[in-house]
Parts: C-alpha cells; structure tokens; sequence
C-alpha cells in the first residue's frame, strides 16, 4: 500500500501543478488574480499617430503602474501607417488600438472589413491645434491660412484662366508684411493624420479665399480637391517624418524655418520653439478649446472590439484613458497639452467606449 500511497500524492502534485499558480489562488482563496506573464501576447498593442502617442503612452505607464496588467506597447506609425498595421488581422499578437489623429476613413475601414475586421469602437479623446513653429530666435510670424496656401500649394492661378507652379520662394514674395526669409517648411508625411488635417483645414481654408478656387470648388469638386490639397515638391516643403522631436530638432539649427506639429509638441518644447499665430489667434489651451483657433482637429482611439475576450485589459485600459483624473480638464493627459472634450460630450464618449458600441462598418 505504500507504494500505490505514495503515487497517488505524485498523481496530485501533478495536477496541482498543472493547474497552475491562478488555481492554487483561488484554492487558497484568493480574490485577486495572479498578474499574467510580460510576454508580448499579454500586452496591449497601441499603433498609429505621431501626435497622440504621447498621451497614448502616459496613460499606458499610469495603466501598467496601478493596474494588474502589462503596460501597454505603443508604436508610432502615423494614423495611415497605424490602419494599416491595425487592420491586417484579429488576434493577441495584432494592434488592438490605432491611434488616429483623424476620422478612419472609408477606404481604411474596407482594408479591417476585408481581413474580417468589423466590430471598430471610435473613441474620441480631445482636440488637438496644428501649428506653426519655428526657434524661438528667429522671425515672428502671423500668417492667414491664404498666406499659407499661397506658400505652398504646388500650383496657383496665373491669373489668365491657367495655372502656373508656385512662384513664392520667400514669405515677403507673398506679403511685404512677412517676414523677408524662405520659404521653408519642415512636416510629417503623407501617412501622418497631422498632414491630412493640416492639407483640409489650412490649405483648403486657404484655396476658398482665392475667387478662382472658390468657384472651382462649386463647379468640380475633385477638380478644387487636388488644387487644394497638392504640397508643392520643389524644396520648400520638406517631409520629415513621423518624428515631431525630430522637426524640434531641426527648427532649432535654422531658426527661419517652420514645421508643422501638434500643439501638445508645442507645449512640451515651448522653452524652444514658438507658434505663428493665424489669423492673428494664437494656438494656446483656451483658444483652441474655444474654437476661436481655426486649425485645430479631433483625436481618436479605435479598438478591435475582437480582440477583447484575446487580449487581457482592454477595457480596463479604455476605462483609465477616459477617466476624468485622466482626460478631465484637471487630468494628467491636460498637462501633456490634450484639450478635452466638453463635459457632456465626455460622459457621452465614455459611455460608448465601456460599452463598446461599434461603428456601422457594413456600408
């Protein structure tokens, strides 16, 4: 009897261990649950824009340090770059958030649809400005956004009923009241949602003031579309990347020059770089809050709602991201330069966001 004893306590030790360290927890009565292991596939995977990295990222430290999950993975791709990787495939090992520092559009959506993508929670987070900085050593700008479309539209209007490439090397060719330097702005690129809004709301804000656009726009839209969003590609734009420290760096070496960025870059690095004002408004928290700062645009997160029941906290991470000690007025994201929604629209958005109500992906 000895012998079959002491296989039958093996025979338990065995299953004991089988069952793991969570088991024996919840034998010995345990309430809370083991953290799980730090391998990627237990991470959340977070990609996309440049510009709402930053408060992706903080929110991710602050949900890994009280929480009892793996601080988030955050990946700076650009918003398209980010739909892209977001939208290959569900599953623990794929994007489960794409930053965005724009709507998804049509086209991103059928890329998720057609990789059997179709539940997508937009969650939006706050307002951003885009702006215009340059050293704070050199020139002082305030410019209209028909000044920045004139600088830097690839084509404009000869004047005859044709159109001729963009004449303006420095801002005084545009208005002697600029400053008498060249033309020389440094952005993100075309898979940035920085760049997309910047082209819709600066450039095309700019192209409506000149009559011959305006017309346009009325009698051919795509027509009007492609005259007002084409950057000109002779120099005086400069792609620099995803990297926004990147434009810091480079604004500081020609104090002249201007880069596009987040207003939250702005702020990080104000001890460096200033903002141009536009239309005389210049980009602060409360103007841009106000409305009364015309180039400012809405940011996102989008969840794969599939992959919740395969990837440990999302919830729990959407439920940190919009509480008001986070993205309030008072919150921890404000002092990283996020300009939070209204009070009623941010009891909304939560709401949606921790019941995961889904966009309509069937059209």
């Amino acid at each position: 009897m000895g012998l079959v004893r002491l296989c039958l306590i093996a025979c338990i030790a065995a299953m004991l261990a089988a069952c793991g360290d969570s088991q024996l927890r919840q034998f010995e009565g345990a309430q809370v649950p083991p953290p799980p292991p730090l391998g990627q596939a237990d991470r959340i995977r977070i990609v996309g824009s440049s510009t709402v990295a930053p408060f992706a990222t903080t929110v991710a430290e602050q949900f890994g340090a009280a929480t009892r999950h793996a601080t988030p993975i955050v990946e700076t791709t650009g918003t398209g770059g980010g739909f892209k990787a977001f939208c290959q495939a569900v599953g623990p090992n794929e994007p489960s958030i794409s930053n965005a520092s724009r709507k998804v559009k049509p086209s991103e959506i059928r890329l998720c649809r057609d990789a059997g993508i179709t539940e997508l929670v937009e969650v939006k987070i706050g307002y951003d400005g885009i702006v215009l900085a340059n050293s704070k050593t050199g020139p002082v700008y305030d410019l209209t956004k028909e000044e920045i479309y004139r600088a830097l539209a690839d084509r404009l209007p000869d004047g005859e009923g044709g159109w001729t490439n963009n004449p303006n090397e420095r801002w005084s060719d545009i208005s002697p009241d600029l400053p008498d330097a060249e033309i020389l702005v440094y952005g993100p690129p075309p898979t940035s949602g920085t760049r997309d809004a910047f082209v819709e709301i600066a450039m095309e804000g700019g192209a409506v003031e000149l009559p011959v656009l305006a017309r346009l726009k009325d009698q051919d839209g795509e027509a009007f579309d492609k005259r007002a969003h084409t950057i000109r590609t002779d120099g005086a734009w400069i792609d620099s990347g995803e990297n926004d420290t990147q434009i810091i760096q480079t604004l500081i070496k020609n104090p002249a020059a201007l880069g596009v960025l987040g207003f939250s870059f702005l702020e990080q690095n104000g001890d460096r770089v200033k903002a141009a004002d536009v239309g005389g408004i210049t980009p602060t928290f409360a103007n841009i809050a106000s409305g009364d700062y015309r180039v400012s645009r809405s940011m996102y997160l989008y969840v794969k709602k599939q992959n919740v029941p395969l990837v440990p906290g999302l919830v729990d991470f959407l439920e940190e991201f919009t509480r008001e000690d986070a993205w309030g007025p008072e919150g921890y994201l404000a002092e990283k330069g996020l300009i939070p929604l209204p009070p009623e629209m941010r009891r909304s958005v939560r709401e949606h966001a921790l019941a995961l109500r889904t966009l309509d992906t069937a059209s």
